[in-house]
């Protein structure tokens, strides 16, 4: 596997927030909301605990690691 290229700039709110849309259509969480504060609410259940995610970096991250646990624990079809 490749690992990712860095980054040139950091992850902006409009980048967070289509991936946090993605998500929640895809259900693989419950509810991403951005506060007022630039912080993001995440609940993976509806009856799941709220996670707090300081900011648009963060929420680039909880995708990045519900991909690679897909990816990880589908089976291979090659």
């Amino acid at each position: 596997m490749i690992p990712p290229s860095p980054r040139s700039s950091e992850p902006t709110v409009a980048e967070a927030g289509a991936w946090a849309d993605v998500l929640v259509r895809r259900r693989l969480v419950h509810a991403a909301v951005l506060a007022p504060t630039g912080q993001w609410l995440v609940q993976g259940h509806p009856d799941g605990s709220v996670r707090v995610l300081a900011g648009p970096a963060d929420v680039l991250e909880l995708a990045a690691a519900i991909q690679l646990h897909i990816r990880s624990t589908r089976p291979e079809s090659r």
